[in-house]
């Protein structure tokens, strides 16, 4: 289990590292200082040993300041190497972290709607930020550093023997311990740096979810239970954060004992030998130096091949969402620049659930430039028309036709631009109301957006506002009425001129004050084009060219209104004496 383990995590390193190639220059740049660094720094110690044994004691001043000057040269060529080190392997970090943010922003607006159906968008959210900005430490403390120190230990313990064997023995006598150590260590962290990953990625989630929603937490009263609610998952990722800082504060007081213990038996057995002769004093003063430049890399490690397997976890993460293929294929090679607006959906089954059909055996036709109008009781399958008409979904049996042609053989994107929805929940961006009319779509200008107000009513609403059109609209549209968010969402579906154009219960939760205004909208807005209105209020239906009734996904009732009110005890009758003759009375 673990040598599988062991391979997934090289796969995945190999994959990680891979997102470097646009930059490879900058990574072979960091690669080639990190050989450089290796043996540079340990020139100042065997530097400094030679100054004592050459220079001091045989009083040699003129030589002594010449290796002073050498030294003060090497430690400049040194911490410029290194500032370049760290800088390269910064900008590699956050240059591949940029462009896989854009690959997985760009892959989740790719994706079916079921994964949104099923994932908390704080979950997505700590895909696109945390997990990616976890990955980014791979190439700034992960791989490249690693390499870096353990070039560096290769170095220091290489000029050690060098210098004297005997005391580079004395010395690592202690490093079983230190091994010993930085195993437990680098476990235990891992295990708690991934609780940390989980838990973030759930406080993400609960936090998204509980803004989103504050006004039904406030409607309900339920702040407290909510409070209760974050007041667990907050404990649990601090918990899951102090323990890993418990082991810092562990290891390193370890690794210290071990490196005096380290240095105690050096000196202990230097001296003796430097009282002999074995040893030099220059090599007594140095050995401390190299020790120091020994374990300060070795502690390190440690943490640093944490930092990396953590930096592969959030990989996985990513990768797993990236990996996902649960997108609507768009093999289509049809891009009309205009549709006639013919609709048929033709025993059409669909089940958003394994064979859980929501639509069933469900046949039906819209002639060009006409209105259908969709009614039915909640869960009747209305709005899963609309989902599949976008290809949102793709049905499992039947075939939906659009100008007698089959949805999967237009281009996903050009079909889609020929139709246009208005939902009964409007989303608005933050930004301006003109941002929000046009999507920030350059090709569609200031006068448009003004004339397309003017047709649809909402002009002289939009030039009360501060600012007009330039006025800033809240997230979700806060600050704007529901009436006037859904003028804001007309105006945008007729600037984009569409030539099937579909209301989703567009006046559902419009005060009668404003349900004027908007059926004036509707009128433009149906007018020359073929429409879908899915409606409650059959007030919103009198301009229907005919009306199709479902009842549990199935089609009940299909014609025109004066058809299906002719029909004795029929669901259309049923409903719309229920509407309009309790009002009369």
């Amino acid at each position: 289990m673990s040598n599988s383990k062991n391979k997934f995590d090289w796969y995945l390193l190999r994959r990680v590292l891979s997102l470097a190639k646009p930059y490879r220059l900058l990574f072979v740049s960091a690669g080639v200082l990190a050989v450089l660094l290796a043996p540079l720094s340990i020139m100042k110690p065997y530097l400094i040993k030679v100054m004592v044994d050459d220079y001091i004691f045989r009083a040699d001043l003129i030589g002594l300041g010449r290796m002073a000057l050498i030294t003060f040269g090497v430690l400049v060529v040194e911490v410029l190497l290194h500032y370049s080190f760290l800088y390269s392997t910064n900008w590699l970090g956050q240059s591949v972290i940029k462009d896989l943010r854009l690959s997985v922003f760009e892959h989740l607006t790719r994706l079916r709607l079921t994964y949104f159906d099923r994932t908390p968008i704080g979950t997505s959210t700590t895909r696109t930020i945390n997990d990616i900005e976890t990955i980014n430490t791979v190439f700034t403390e992960g791989v490249i550093t690693i390499v870096a120190d353990i070039l560096t230990v290769v170095a220091v313990f290489s000029i050690m023997i060098y210098t004297s064997w005997k005391l580079t023995l004395i010395c690592v006598t202690t490093f079983p311990f230190l091994i010993v150590a930085g195993y437990v260590f680098k476990e235990k962290v891992k295990a708690s740096f991934q609780r940390v990953r989980g838990e973030i990625s759930r406080m993400n989630a609960f936090l998204q979810e509980r803004i989103t929603g504050m006004r039904i937490i406030q409607i309900f009263n339920t702040e407290a239970r909510e409070m209760e609610k974050f007041r667990a998952i907050n404990r649990k990722y601090t918990q899951a954060n102090l323990d890993s800082i418990l082991y810092y504060a562990v290891f390193y007081p370890v690794v210290e004992l071990i490196s005096a213990a380290s240095l105690a038996l050096m000196i202990w057995y230097g001296a003796g030998e430097a009282v002999r002769n074995e040893v030099t004093l220059g090599a007594l003063v140095a050995f401390p130096l190299f020790l120091s430049m020994l374990f300060r890399p070795i502690r390190m490690l440690a943490d640093k091949f944490n930092t990396l397997q953590m930096g592969l976890v959030a990989a996985e993460r990513v990768f797993s969402l990236l990996d996902q293929r649960d997108f609507i294929e768009n093999k289509g090679a049809a891009k009309p620049e205009k549709l006639q607006g013919a609709v048929q959906f033709d025993q059409v089954w669909f089940a958003y659930n394994a064979k859980d059909y929501v639509l069933k055996d469900l046949s039906f036709d819209i002639r060009p430039g006409e209105t259908l109008a969709i009614v039915g009781s909640t869960g009747s399958g209305k709005s899963t028309i609309i989902n599949l008409l976008n290809r949102f979904y793709d049905i499992q049996k039947g075939h939906i036709l659009v100008d007698g042609k089959d949805l999967r053989e237009y281009d996903l994107f050009a079909f889609r631009r020929r139709i246009a929805i208005v939902l009964q929940d409007v989303f608005l961006f933050s930004g301006s109301v003109f941002e929000n009319i046009t999507l920030r779509d350059e090709s569609i200008s200031r006068e448009q957006v003004v004339a397309a107000a003017k047709m649809i009513g909402a002009h002289e609403f939009i030039e009360k506002l501060p600012g007009g059109y330039d006025y800033q609209v809240m997230e979700r549209g806060a600050t704007l009425s529901m009436g006037q968010r859904q003028l804001v969402s007309f105006v945008r579906a007729l600037v984009f001129n569409p030539d099937i154009l579909i209301l989703d219960e567009a006046t559902s939760s419009i005060d009668p004050e404003s349900e004027a205004v908007i059926q004036y909208a509707i009128e433009k807005l149906i007018a020359k084009r073929t429409s879908i209105i899915i409606a409650h209020r059959l007030s919103t239906i009198r301009h229907a060219n005919r009306v199709l009734v479902l009842s549990q996904g199935q089609l009940q009732e299909f014609g025109t209104q004066e058809e299906l009110l002719n029909i004795e005890n029929g669901h259309y009758k049923s409903l719309y004496e229920s509407q309009f003759l309790q009002v009369a009375e």
